[in-house]
C-alpha cells in the first residue's frame, strides 16, 4: 500500500513515517516547510536506510496535490498538515480556519478527482472542549472552545458527511491527547522554530538554557498537587496508532473516531519532577495564576482503540522525558 503523508516532515508526521517504513508501507511525504525543516529528510534516511520520496507543496494547491496522488498511485492519505497552536489560533482565527479547513477541503477534492478513498485524519482531543465527565471517551459530546479545536471538529464533520454520501469512502479521525517525546535514536523529535507552545519542549529549552524558566499556570486546581493534569502520550506510540488505523480501514469503510492516549493523567509538576529525575538535572519554574479556559484535568479512555485497532500505548512518562532530552542533546551538538 502506498501512503501520502501531508505535513510529512513535521513532528508527528516524521515519526509516523519511520513506523510506516518499518511496517513495510511505501510512503510519499508532502510538506510546505512552514513549521518543519528539510534537514529532517536526511535524518529519516539515516533512520530508515532508504531514500525518502519528498514533495515540497501546500495542500491548498489542489492541482499539485492531485498530480502527486495520480503520479505516485497513492492508495491512502494520512493528513497531518495544518497549523497547530491553540493559543495562536485564538489570536489568528481566520488564518487557522483558512489554512486548516481550506487545506483539508483542497486535499479531499484532489482525492475525489483521483479516486483515493481512504484517509486517516490527525484530529485532537480539543474537539471535546470542557469535560462533562472523565475520562473522555468517543461518545463524549464535542464542543471545541478555541479556533484550533473548532477547525479540527469541522474537518471531522466534513469527513463524516463524505462517508455518508460515498459508501465506499473510509475515514478515521484519530483524536490525539498530548504527544511528547522523540525517537529513541535522538535523531528526530519536536523542535519548534519559535518559543514552544507545548509543555515538554518548553521544559527541554529551559533545561538547555534557551529559556530562563518554566511558567506553571495554576497551582490551586483540585488535583493531587494543585497543577493541571493531562494525558501525555509518547510520539512513537502515537505513530504506531496510524499503522493500526490504516490496517483497520482495509475492512471497515465509513467514518470512525478513536482516542489515542494512555488513559492516565500526569500533572505539570509530576512531569517536571520526572524530567529532572530521569535526566539528572534541575528545571527552574515559577508558579503563576491560572490561564482562562484551562481545564483542571483531561485524560482519555482509549479502550475503543485497544478493542478495535488492537493498539495501546506502551511507553511511560519516564521514556517520554528521557527521549526528549536525548533528542535535544543531539541536535544541540549538531
Amino acid at each position: 500500500m502506498k501512503i501520502l503523508l501531508t505535513g510529512g516532515i513535521g513532528y508527528i508526521g516524521s515519526h509516523t513515517a519511520v513506523v510506516l517504513f518499518d511496517a513495510g508501507f511505501d510512503i510519499v511525504l508532502l510538506d510546505n516547510l512552514s513549521n518543519s525543516d528539510r534537514s529532517i529528510l536526511k535524518r529519516l534516511e539515516e533512520l530508515t536506510g532508504k531514500s525518502i520520496n519528498f514533495i515540497e507543496a501546500d495542500v491548498r494547491d489542489t492541482e499539485h496535490v492531485e498530480q502527486v496522488l495520480k503520479v505516485h498511485d497513492i492508495d491512502a492519505v494520512i493528513h497531518f498538515a495544518g497549523l497547530k497552536a491553540v493559543g495562536e489560533s485564538v489570536d489568528k482565527p481566520i488564518e487557522y480556519f483558512e489554512n486548516n479547513i481550506s487545506g483539508s477541503i483542497s486535499l479531499l477534492k484532489a482525492m475525489q478527482k483521483t479516486g483515493v478513498k481512504k484517509i486517516v485524519f490527525s484530529s485532537s482531543a480539543t474537539v471535546y472542549g470542557e469535560p462533562e465527565y472523565l475520562p473522555f471517551d468517543e461518545d463524549h459530546p464535542t464542543s471545541a472552545v478555541n479556533p484550533y479545536g473548532r477547525a479540527k471538529l469541522h474537518i471531522e464533520e466534513i469527513l463524516k458527511d463524505i462517508c455518508n454520501s460515498q459508501k465506499d469512502f473510509s475515514a478515521i479521525c484519530l483524536r490525539y491527547f498530548n504527544p511528547v517525546g522523540a525517537h529513541e535514536s535522538g535523531l528526530i523529535g519536536e523542535d519548534p522554530k519559535d518559543i514552544p507552545n507545548n509543555l515538554m519542549p518548553y521544559i527541554a529549552q529551559v533545561a538547555e538554557g534557551k529559556l530562563r524558566e518554566l511558567n506553571i499556570f495554576g497551582d490551586d486546581y483540585l488535583t493531587l498537587d494543585g497543577t493541571g493534569v493531562r494525558d501525555y502520550i509518547h510520539v512513537m506510540d502515537l505513530a504506531s496508532g496510524h499503522v493500526s488505523a490504516l490496517n483497520f480501514l482495509d475492512d471497515n469503510p465509513g467514518w470512525h473516531a478513536f482516542n489515542l492516549g494512555t488513559g492516565s493523567g500526569i500533572s505539570v509538576l509530576e512531569l517536571v519532577k520526572t524530567f529532572e529525575k530521569v535526566n539528572q538535572l534541575t528545571i527552574s519554574y515559577k508558579k503563576k495564576s491560572r490561564r482562562p479556559g484551562d481545564a483542571a484535568e483531561s485524560y482519555s479512555d482509549s479502550s475503543k482503540a485497544k478493542k478495535l485497532l488492537h493498539w495501546s500505548a506502551e511507553k511511560d512518562i519516564g521514556d517520554m522525558c528521557r527521549d526528549t532530552w536525548k533528542f535535544h542533546n543531539k541536535i544541540k551538538r549538531n
